[in-house]
């Protein structure tokens, strides 16, 4: 039979100190890693604490864990580990990740997190340090993982959005079109409507989808993939019915720089349209196309120009239809936002593919960290 895991308070695994002072004006140029309750935000010329090491936040930032892996200087906003009296770094790290730092944030009556509180809490820990080296190992793997799908996301994102900015205004031509595009307002793509009705409290009074104007800054990209509201059919009868290709301008915003952010509708379900919202409904153009194209820096700026009030902005229908875009032939459009909206895709399974490799590994730290599930 293995050995069973103890119950042992965190004093008695990791040592925790107070940081050090280092006011900007004293810092020198250097290489070593400054680390504060939100992590590593500057460098200096010499080290207070030897490699590895582990930092917790103790005022600000609170319950994020670093471990460091170079010889480092802890800022006196953070509490690292001085002594961690034979245990393996590494899982000591993944072990105080564990614990809920907030629940001890002001136990003595003091802000921030008491280093004396943390010391009394009871941990779980494995019989041997070979057994921690194999779970650090194993939930080290899993971050590893995670991390190369947040790279690999954040780099398709890039190439997204240089294939926005190439081929919305074509400075890249798709092989197949040599049309030249032309410059057209939006009130000659098509008519303006308005959205109506649908308070906060009847969003979540039915199951017919509906899209509310401050979704478009929060939930919304480009093109509603998915519905967060949903209207009984009562509440319905007083909003507006929406039809597969129609643009959905945010009427209201808090500031001119995103005013008008919009979205395109594009699917053949009954949906409807609360107030706040303008609606384009164009003629013979690719709605997904203008999705993305009414969301670029040069169309914003003609947005925000036209943008009325402070406290809280607002852009109407005829402001609206005043902003003029360089269009390419149908055509062009549909393919144009063919490749994007697949660009769309792939990161979309990728952030699935992340969302699932984050609970893979939580699910891990449940069973690996409790002694639940043993390495050895």
């Amino acid at each position: 039979m293995s050995a069973q895991w103890e119950s042992i308070s965190l004093g008695n695994v990791a040592t925790l100190q107070r940081g050090f002072d280092l006011p900007h004006r004293i810092r020198k140029v250097g290489t070593v890693p400054i680390v504060t309750s939100s992590g590593i935000e500057d460098t200096h010329s010499e080290a207070k604490v030897k490699a590895p090491g582990v930092v917790t936040g103790r005022y600000g930032t609170i319950g994020e864990v670093f471990f460091v892996r170079q010889d480092f200087w802890p800022l006196n906003t953070t509490l690292y580990v001085s002594d961690f009296h034979g245990n393996d770094p590494l899982f000591v790290s993944y072990l105080l990740l564990t614990i809920d730092f907030h629940t001890h944030s002001g136990k003595s009556g003091v802000p921030g997190v008491n280093r004396n509180d943390l010391h009394t809490i009871v941990v779980r820990l494995p019989p041997t340090k070979a057994e921690q080296e194999a779970i650090a190992e194993a939930l080290s793997d899993a971050d590893a993982f995670v991390n190369s799908l947040e790279q690999l996301i954040a780099k398709k994102r890039q190439i997204k959005q240089g294939a926005m900015q190439e081929l919305l205004t074509g400075r890249r031509r798709l092989p197949g079109f040599d049309v030249e595009w032309k410059i057209r307002r939006l009130d000659e793509l098509g008519e303006f409507r308005k959205g109506s009705g649908i308070t906060r409290e009847q969003a979540q009074s039915g199951p017919i989808p509906c899209v509310r104007y401050g979704e478009i800054y929060t939930k919304h990209h480009d093109y509603i993939k998915a519905f967060r509201s949903w209207i009984s059919q009562d509440v319905a009868q007083t909003a507006t019915l929406l039809k597969n290709g129609d643009i959905l301008f945010a009427g209201s915003g808090e500031t001119k720089a995103e005013i008008g952010k919009c979205v395109a509708f594009v699917s053949d379900c009954e949906a409807y349209a609360g107030g706040d919202l303008v609606i384009l409904r164009p003629r013979a153009v690719d709605a997904l196309f203008l999705g993305y194209a009414l969301n670029t820096p040069s169309i914003n700026r003609q947005k925000a120009s036209r943008g009325q009030g402070d406290a809280v902005v607002h852009i109407s229908a005829s402001a609206l239809g005043e902003i003029r875009l360089p269009l390419p032939h149908q055509a062009e459009q549909t393919a144009i936002a063919t490749i994007l909206s697949d660009m769309d895709a792939e990161i979309t399974a990728l952030e699935d593919k992340l969302a699932k490799a984050r609970r893979i590994k939580q699910g891990m730290m449940q069973e690996l960290l409790t002694g639940r599930t043993r390495l050895i």
